[in-house]
């Protein structure tokens, strides 16, 4: 993989609860608010989508990890102790309407993978269903306790885990609120790869990421693309996209010296163009 000389800091701190980290060509996204099992608050809601774009418009940067700092979790969902006075049903709305901000990952063409440690619920679960692959350690923990609260999940939950798993498990988790450890959701299919141990993962992750990274970024955003329009288009329509996106790629020059490496019997050097 060919790159351009990297220019940016390797640390951006965005606020106390948000910090980027550049390694080569993989852009990691964390939360750091460990105390709090990285509880979503207000600095978490603002920074992740402002860290997101940063990533996203870094030329540098092919592929996005987002991970939780500290030992017990990637995120234990909201913070509960952030206290909201007395709303309306119309108030409550307004406010959720105006903070999506897990939403912001729906308009990154780079793959975004989450690097899964410890607790994972509620909104931190949420939060992972938005990214694209779903990378565990083996100590991982997985919930949608809303419905044991009296509410649901508000932050795409209802939505995005139908999508990554089969409907009746989907229900499942929703109705019964019940824990998941990593190896069972890896068997349905909620996560997709597993670390051999938890200690591991930052290092399996970023060479599951690098392979990634080193291949040509038109395509990876390309072939992203097209598999997420799958969930929304019927399959006529899918398959017109497609051949669009395919059409798009292979005069490139990326696709070109793919070609030539694989007659020279040599590795590529992919430049993004």
């Amino acid at each position: 993989m060919s790159v351009e000389p990297v220019q940016q800091e390797r640390i951006t701190v965005i606020n106390e609860a948000i910090t980027i980290e550049r390694e080569g060509a993989v852009g990691w996204l964390i939360l750091t608010r460990p105390g709090q099992i990285n509880a979503i608050n207000d600095q978490i809601r603002q920074g992740a989508p402002q860290a997101l774009s940063e990533l996203e418009d870094d030329r540098q940067i092919r592929v996005i990890v987002i991970r939780g700092e500290g030992e017990r979790g990637f995120c234990a969902g909201a913070d509960i102790k952030e206290k909201r006075g007395e709303e309306t049903p119309l108030q409550v709305r307004q406010r959720l309407e105006g903070s999506r901000w897990i939403g912001s990952l729906d308009s990154i063409s780079k793959p975004v993978i989450a690097a899964i440690h410890g607790y994972c619920m509620g909104g931190g679960l949420e939060l992972a269903l938005a990214c694209d692959i779903r990378f565990a350690a083996p100590d991982a923990v997985f919930a949608l306790p809303e419905t044991g609260l009296g509410l649901i999940p508000g932050g795409g939950g209802t939505q995005r885990l139908c999508r990554v798993v089969a409907p009746g498990r989907a229900l499942d988790m929703l109705l019964t609120g019940d824990r998941m450890t990593a190896r069972q959701a890896h068997d349905i299919g909620l996560v997709s790869r597993l670390a051999s141990e938890a200690a591991t993962l930052r290092e399996e992750v970023l060479a599951f990421a690098e392979r990634i990274a080193a291949k040509p970024p038109a395509a990876s955003a390309s072939v992203k693309r097209a598999a997420r329009a799958a969930l929304e288009l019927d399959l006529r329509q899918g398959l017109d996209l497609e051949l669009d996106l395919f059409a798009l790629l292979a005069p490139s020059k990326d696709a070109r010296e793919a070609a030539l490496a694989f007659a020279e019997r040599r590795e590529p050097r992919f430049t993004g163009e």
